[in-house]
């Protein structure tokens, strides 16, 4: 739309990973650096962990297309949030050796892998796994991950790991049980937003990749984007964008301070405050309630000499006393005409604007880690998470539950129909961690930092990109995926339940313990019928709601109003 007025190729501010706009800053080019030396030597690993939208994912995208040595097979995971066979499943995809008999079993599956890994090594080729979002794996999948790097010959590692994430992967990583993972890592980075002056370098390399001759935005503008932005590139991209789009409407070839401000308030959805109005508003309202509290008080002592002592606070008087009447005489039993006349004709008072999701999270700051946002989950389900330093999945694990992590939809969650941990990300890239507690038609209920509160799914869409954690309980207090071949308690609990939601499900014997090819299309059934991946595989999703339409007792839903619950 603006492109052509300001005399540009294309858009200069897009979001997407486009490594022909990388701005390689010194810490960029460092992070590169940590990238190619993982690639180039042998075994181990290499961590980069960086904030949100600080550009990890564009010198990946720079790494693969243009530093990578001839001689390599890369097998890059966009979503780690999976099981162990559906990572191992991903790595053999993406190398081109994921044949359906190994489908389901952990041990075919890293067979196949470390036959791949020899064949390669013989050919002079070098295998590299890079794991993006790292900090979403699960315990059991790193524990894998760390196992894969025992394929080895005896000189030297035959598989490169390259794990990238949100600052949260280095707390992960420090953990005690995961020691083992934390020492085979050779290198570490991590990934700082700009400064100011690289935040205006970054605004003119990106403006002058896409075809700008002259400068667009001046230096008052540039400085202003580093104050809101705090040198974070996602968010230099997005307000810039929008103070383009904004010069364009206006017909202005030159963004200024203005405009990258009144960008900045209509991304956020708020009327933007000058600097100088933070401070001044609230004080001049200070102001204004000590005038009327001093021109309030010789009527309050006087009511007071009458009735109760006055309270100490001049405040809390003003709230406890009933509001004067100051003018009224006491044989005026109506209004005079004029007054009366005002008085109707004076507008309704306002309600109060409700306040927006991302000024809550704003204001809840540091609350909104993950460990309270489990302990809010565990109290749903009765359960107490009384040791914040204990990792939510494996505090459910020892009390009989399970984690589900993943990316998803509304209509996915009221499928499952159980309360989400549901990660936010604010205005200024800061991840909060949020529990979903119940759906009432278009809205949602949100406990964040313990404070319930009400937003409507578009409000929370706008900053939730679909990842989730739930808990929940599985059979006999075990999760694990059912397939051809599987047996024990579990897979009896499958053919009862199945049964008992609908006969069309019934797979004959019901006493069996063992997964067999008419259990498997049974389940088939009822994937198809529930919009689930049909893969005959009962995994987490699956197990998740046959337990919801069995009625299990006990069990908060979302669809349910939580005073119910209780």
């Amino acid at each position: 739309m603006y492109a052509s007025f300001f005399g540009l190729n294309e858009k200069p501010f897009a979001i997407t990973p486009d490594p022909r706009y990388l701005f390689m800053s010194e810490r960029h080019g460092e992070a590169l650096a940590h990238l190619v030396y993982g690639v180039t030597e042998s075994g181990g690993f290499v961590q980069l962990t960086g904030e949100v939208g600080t550009g990890k994912t564009t010198l990946v995208r720079t790494l693969l297309q243009n530093k990578l040595p001839n001689n390599a097979d890369v097998a890059v995971v966009l979503n780690p949030r999976l099981s162990v066979i559906e990572f191992l499943e991903t790595i053999c995809e993406e190398l081109g050796i994921l044949a359906p008999e190994i489908r389901g079993s952990v041990k075919a599956l890293v067979d196949t892998l470390n036959r791949q890994l020899l064949r390669a090594h013989a050919e002079g080729r070098r295998v590299i796994l890079v794991v993006d979002e790292a900090q979403n794996l699960s315990p059991d999948v790193l524990e894998q991950v760390r196992l894969l790097t025992n394929l080895e010959t005896a000189k030297q590692k035959l598989l490169q790991i390259i794990l990238i994430g949100q600052p949260e992967l280095r707390d992960l990583l420090a953990r005690e049980d995961l020691r083992q993972l934390a020492q085979r890592i050779t290198g570490r980075y991590h990934l700082e937003p700009l400064s100011r002056d690289e935040t205006a370098k970054y605004i003119e390399h990106r403006l002058r990749v896409a075809g700008a001759l002259g400068e667009v935005f001046d230096s008052g503008a540039k400085r202003e984007v580093y104050r809101l932005t705090d040198g974070v590139p996602r968010l230099i991209n997005v307000i810039c964008d929008r103070a383009l789009l904004g010069a364009y409407s206006k017909e202005t070839r030159r963004v200024g301070r203005r405009l990258v401000r009144r960008a900045a308030a209509e991304i956020k959805g708020i009327p933007y405050t000058a600097p100088l109005l933070r401070w001044a508003i609230p004080v001049g309202g200070g102001v204004a309630i000590a005038v009327i509290v001093a021109s309030l008080w010789p009527l309050l002592e006087e009511r007071g000499d009458a009735a109760s002592p006055a309270p100490a606070n001049a405040v809390a008087a003003l709230e406890e006393a009933p509001a004067p009447v100051i003018d009224a005489e006491p044989s005026a039993a109506e209004p005079e005409p004029e007054r009366r006349a005002e008085a109707d004709a004076a507008p309704p008072a306002e309600p109060e604007p409700e306040a927006k999701l991302d000024d809550q999270l704003l204001l809840a700051g540091e609350l909104t880690r993950l460990a309270p946002a489990f302990e809010v989950l565990f109290g749903l389900w009765g359960l107490e998470f009384s040791d914040p330093i204990t990792n939510g999945c494996e505090a459910a694990r020892s009390e009989g539950y399970a984690c589900l992590m993943q990316r998803g939809s509304w209509s996915g969650l009221r499928q499952l129909d159980r309360p989400a941990i549901l990660t936010l990300t604010d205005s200024r890239g800061k991840a909060h961690y949020v529990v979903l507690q119940a759906l009432h038609g278009d809205k949602a209920e949100l406990s964040i930092a313990g404070v319930s509160v009400t937003h409507t799914f578009l409000d929370v869409t706008d900053i939730w990109f679909g990842d989730y954690i739930l808990i929940w309980r599985p059979p006999n207090g075990v999760s694990y995926a059912l397939g051809r071949g599987s047996r024990g308690e579990n897979v009896l609990w499958l053919r009862r339940s199945l049964a008992a939601i609908d006969d069309r499900y019934r797979a004959e014997p019901l006493d069996s313990i063992v997964y067999d090819e008419q259990l498997e299309q049974r389940v088939i059934d009822f994937q198809r019928d529930h919009r689930l991946d049909v893969d005959g595989l009962a995994g987490q999703q699956t197990q998740i709601i046959i337990n919801s339409l069995l009625g299990s007792e006990n069990t908060p839903r979302l669809t349910t109003p939580r005073l119910a619950r209780e």
